[in-house]
This record gives structure tokens, sequence and C-alpha cells, in this order.
């Protein structure tokens, strides 16, 4: 029997939402990343910005953005205009581009902040996953269904797998703060 599962699957949605974070902090690169929670009006509703338009890098510092209606270019422009995306937005005849500045070393030591307390909330995240497994598995001992010994060896094979994805966590977070510093 896996004590372990839900654990395990609430752990990966935790890696995949520090990851999905992290993509969304600029690095001085241009990332279409940078434009998933960005949303515009289409026919009354609010639509994601790549299901009314294609999104390009046309290279490292810059990203075009084309709507498939040309109608919808100010709806867009007002839309990237109301997110703090540290970019500057210019409208042409080929649709919007947007340009990645170059980030000062104080903008890059506020993005690595960003990313730091991106990183805490994920393991304040996955403290609490150890927290409610580590109650069920004393439930389950008190209920008569695991002895005392499988307990304590349950206790350390999930403190294992927190441990191992507390490392990956760090090192996802490494990686970032490189990308971010470079």
């Amino acid at each position: 029997m896996d004590y372990f599962k839900n654990l395990k699957n609430k752990i990966l949605d935790i890696e995949n939402w520090l990851k999905k974070e992290f993509s969304n902090i600029r690095t001085g690169l241009a990332s279409t990343a940078i434009l998933d929670k960005v949303r515009v009006e289409s026919y009354g509703v609010l639509t994601p910005i790549d299901q009314v338009a294609s999104i390009t890098t046309e290279d490292a510092k810059t990203i075009r953005i084309k709507p498939w209606e040309a109608s919808q270019i100010k709806v867009i422009e007002k839309a990237l205009m109301g997110f703090d995306l540290g970019v500057s937005v210019t409208v042409d005849e080929k649709g919007i581009r947007l340009s990645f500045p170059e980030l000062t070393s104080e903008r890059r030591q506020d993005f690595v902040k960003i990313a730091k307390d991106k990183l805490e909330q994920a393991k304040i995240s996955l403290r609490g996953e150890r927290d409610e497994t580590w109650g069920s598995i004393q439930v389950k001992e008190k209920e008569g269904e695991i002895s005392q010994d499988d307990k304590f060896r349950l206790k350390d094979e999930m403190q294992k797998i927190i441990d191992d994805v507390g490392e990956r966590l760090v090192s996802l977070f490494e990686k970032k703060e490189r990308e971010i510093l470079n």
C-alpha cells in the first residue's frame, strides 16, 4: 500500500506551481511565459492572449504579438498596459512589439528577492503537506491499522521524500537565480 500517493501528488503540484511562478519572473531575456496571466476582452469574455493572437520571440529582447483580428490590437495593447510587465509596448503595422530593457543590477536583485519569496511559499506548502501526512500516519497507528514501528518507519520514509523535494525546490531557485543574475 502506498501511504504517500496523496503526498506525492501534492508535491508534484507544489513543484509545478513553483516552476510556473519562476517562468513568470523576468531574466532579461524575452520569454512568452511573461504573458501567461494577461487576459484580453474578446467578444465580451476575458480570454488568454495566446487565444486571440500568435506570440513569437523575434530576438533575445523582443516578443511579437500578431492578433488574428486587426480590431484586437487596441484591446491587447490596453490589456498589456494594465499589467506591470516591465517591458515597453509598441504598436506597429505588424501588430504589437514588446521590448525587454536591459535589467539593472538593482532590478535583478528585486527579481531574485521575488524568486526567493516564491521558494519560501513552496516550502511552507511542503511543510503543510508533511504535517498533514504525519497526522494521518498517527491516526492510522491510533486506530490500530499500523504498528508503532511502522509509524516511525513511515515517518522516516516521509521525511526522506520531503527532504528530496526540498532539495529540488532549492535547486530550481538556484537555477532561476543564475538566470536572473547573468
